[in-house]
């Protein structure tokens, strides 16, 4: 059974205020709550514009379309390397949650805005991501698995080209390329 984000927050060990009090936030600026991903996820009109989430260092209150918010602020920041999207405020302490309130809900209420406006992110193109050389070399190799991969849909090309590149040695993204050969093939993504 899916818990409610009340039982969500109160498991939290570290966060549970920092929590409450993000939630009470997004709240009051009229947003859906629902749990998805087993976090407290925030939308306007079905569409998810924010989650909550709580990590061992810090918690957080994520953006899906952040990149299309204006911060002026200068408080948000990439999720990750990769992440062309969202953008995340990190939270370690209440006062910091109670300083930055009323900027919370301007940024949120921009974000609806963006939302009713039909804004969209403007990922990067698959042929703009850097294939690893070893990819390179298979595909000069083998054309049939060069159309395969390109073939596949932009999202799983993605998956699949993080998950090579992430790979410090060529001797272990060559691995992975073999290893994957087969599902791509398939025309199936990373997990699937």
């Amino acid at each position: 059974m899916k818990p409610t984000v009340e039982e969500l927050i109160e498991k939290s060990k570290n966060w549970r205020e920092e929590l409450t009090k993000l939630r009470s936030i997004v709240l009051d600026c009229g947003l859906a709550e629902e749990v998805k991903w087993y976090q407290p996820c925030y939308s306007y009109n079905g569409k998810n514009l924010i989650i909550l989430g709580s990590f061992k260092e810090f918690c957080t209150l994520s953006f899906f379309k952040g990149v299309l918010l204006k911060d002026e602020q200068k408080i948000l920041e990439f999720a990750g390397e990769n992440t062309q999207s969202a953008k995340i405020v990190k939270f370690t302490n209440l006062q910091k949650i109670n300083d930055l309130e009323s900027v919370l809900k301007d940024y949120i209420k921009e974000m609806i805005e963006l939302e009713k406006s039909g804004a969209k992110v403007t990922f990067k193109k698959i042929e703009e991501q850097k294939l690893p050389e070893e990819l390179e070399e298979f595909f000069k190799q083998d054309k049939d698995f060069e159309k395969a991969f390109k073939s596949l849909t932009p999202g799983r090309q993605r998956a699949y080209l993080l998950h090579f590149s992430s790979a410090k040695q060529s001797s272990t993204r060559i691995a992975r390329i073999e290893k994957a050969k087969p599902q791509i093939f398939a025309g199936k993504g990373l997990n699937e």
